[in-house]
């Protein structure tokens, strides 16, 4: 089955936005610091990680159904790449920030979870500012293994997409010449 292009791209748009608003949610509501719960926002805080825990989990399950229904298409395959990435980035971010908050030193310039959020999108880019960087042998360790998962996923990205322009050449020369016979 084929995807409206016009209905796809909006709704992939959409996914990839609500996944991104989810995992925010989940990330910056995750409760690692002990808090009055009977405060009302301590319960606010709870609520938002639980839609953004509840969130992630419908879109994740909305995406399995639908690759198990339809055979995946080069956007389809890509927003689940993104998903992918948009979770793992979350783990890293908050690995990173518990990691500091018990060993410190392991980093230099992480101090708050905005910090480890960023460090671990500058690392997923490969930019590295150099303004948070790993210290200790575990804050290393785990930036190592952000960098082999971040490589997959750019090779991943890349075949997906160099898969599709290579269809798309090979479809454009079965097609007959336009005005008839060769």
């Amino acid at each position: 089955m084929t995807e409206n292009r016009a209905g796809g791209t909006v709704s992939g748009a959409l996914f990839n936005v609500l996944a991104v608003v989810c995992a925010l949610l989940f990330y910056y509501f995750l409760p690692l610091e002990s808090r009055a719960l009977g405060r009302p926002a301590g319960v606010l805080g709870l609520v938002a990680f639980v839609f953004g825990v509840a969130g992630l989990i419908w879109l994740a399950r909305w995406r399995i159904r639908r690759y198990l229904r339809d055979p995946p298409t080069t956007a389809g395959r890509i927003n689940d790449v993104l998903l992918v990435v948009c979770v793992v980035v979350m783990f890293f971010a908050v690995y990173y920030y518990v990691l500091e908050q018990h060993a410190p030193g392991q980093f230099d310039g992480l101090r708050t979870r905005t910090d480890s959020l960023y460090y671990t999108i500058v690392t997923l880019g490969t930019v590295g500012y150099g303004d948070v960087h790993a210290v200790g042998p575990a804050a290393k360790v785990a930036t190592m293994v952000q960098v082999v998962f971040d490589l997959g996923v750019i090779g991943t990205l890349i075949a997906i997409s160099t898969s599709r322009i290579v269809q798309r050449l090979d479809e454009t020369r079965r097609q007959p010449p336009p005005g008839g016979a060769a």
